[in-house]
């Protein structure tokens, strides 16, 4: 049987008890969730069983432990499941049973045996106050850790919103001096997963590409993958129809909010947010904040926090439908002027009739 490192994709599912029909099921899935066609799952399911499943090393920062959170309370089975039969997680303070200098060796290990090869995951901002002195594993500094890590990796992501863009712990006044990877690793790119958690199925879906074409997705001008942050929220929600009709929720429990109608005056950031939240969701598909009643807090976008006003509508200019927003009121104005008088019309010609 092959070692744990030397295990192809393909050797270490099958010693799980994955059937063929499952994995191609989970192929199609990521093909869909890449934005490929459904016929590639069969060239996904080949490049995928044939691959070595790489060592992760995942270094926790300044986070809370809500991405891990998100990736591992996922419903089973699950893609997120099967994700971690295709990789070697080498290194994960809070999945690990190791702890203290055994977790530090079997870290510095796994760099060494697969330097150039691995792949390094990065949750939680960079603490650079007091020369790194707010935030130390082992008594290495994160700035420390993250450059040495970063030197061997064969690509790096930074998973949810404090490793994309310093997220929580840079809002003002930022005591700790915190950064994004980016701000650190500056000769290889990075992959911002963003959110507050990330969507599980997004930092699996990145893994998956990785593994199955041996490169990075293609990525927008935040370094996210496109496939899941090339839309706004917005531009999928099930509510937009009634944005278009002008028809928006004044309170949490009037009319407006429990027939549905759009959350935009209530603060929802959907306009200005991009993720994959209105056709992924969360809990296995389930729903995601604004399908449950709430507006988006735009949360996997940079200093989210810092623009606040979580229940405040966008102000006039700040976005390009600003200007689609009166035309839609407008216009579902329009629409109900034209039906009352349609109405109406109705009634005299019933009453001619009789």
């Amino acid at each position: 049987m092959a070692t744990m490192a030397a295990q192809t994709v393909g050797e270490a599912l099958k010693q799980q008890g994955v059937s063929r029909r499952a994995f191609l099921k989970f192929c199609t899935a990521m093909a869909t969730l890449m934005a490929l066609p459904p016929q590639s799952a069969p060239a996904i399911a080949q490049a995928l069983s044939a691959a070595r499943r790489p060592s992760v090393i995942w270094l926790p920062f300044q986070e809370c432990t809500g991405c891990t959170e998100s990736l591992t309370r996922s419903d089973s089975p699950s893609v997120e499941n099967m994700i971690f039969n295709m990789i070697s997680l080498d290194y994960h303070e809070t999945l690990f049973a190791a702890a203290g200098d055994a977790a530090e060796a079997a870290r510095e290990h796994a760099m060494q045996e697969n330097f150039g090869k691995y792949l390094l995951l990065v949750d939680g901002s960079v603490a650079t106050g007091l020369d790194g002195a707010y935030s130390c594993i082992g008594g290495v500094s994160n700035v420390q850790m993250l450059e040495q890590a970063a030197k061997g990796a064969a690509a790096v992501i930074a998973v949810g919103s404090c490793a994309s863009f310093g997220g929580l712990p840079r809002a003002h006044p930022n005591p700790t001096g915190a950064v994004p990877v980016s701000a650190i690793v500056k000769d290889k790119p990075v992959i911002n997963i963003s959110g507050c958690p990330p969507i599980p199925v997004v930092i699996t879906g990145v893994l998956a590409h990785y593994l199955t074409f041996g490169s990075l997705p293609e990525l927008d001008a935040l370094g996210r993958p496109k496939a899941f942050y090339g839309e706004s929220i917005h531009d999928r929600c099930y509510r937009r129809p009634f944005y278009d009709q002008g028809k928006f929720a004044k309170t949490f429990d009037d009319e407006g909010a429990r027939n549905g109608w759009c959350l935009y005056e209530l603060g929802c950031k959907g306009p200005v947010t991009h993720n994959a939240c209105a056709t992924v969701k969360w809990n296995g598909a389930t729903s995601y904040p604004i399908q449950s009643g709430h507006g988006c807090l735009g949360c996997s976008e940079p200093d989210f926090w810092d623009r606040g006003s979580f229940y405040q509508a966008l102000p006039v200019g700040s976005w390009g439908g600003a200007k689609t927003l009166a035309v839609a009121a407008a216009a579902g104005a329009a629409v109900g002027v034209a039906a009352a008088a349609l109405a109406r019309q109705r009634q005299r010609d019933i009453a001619k009739e009789e």
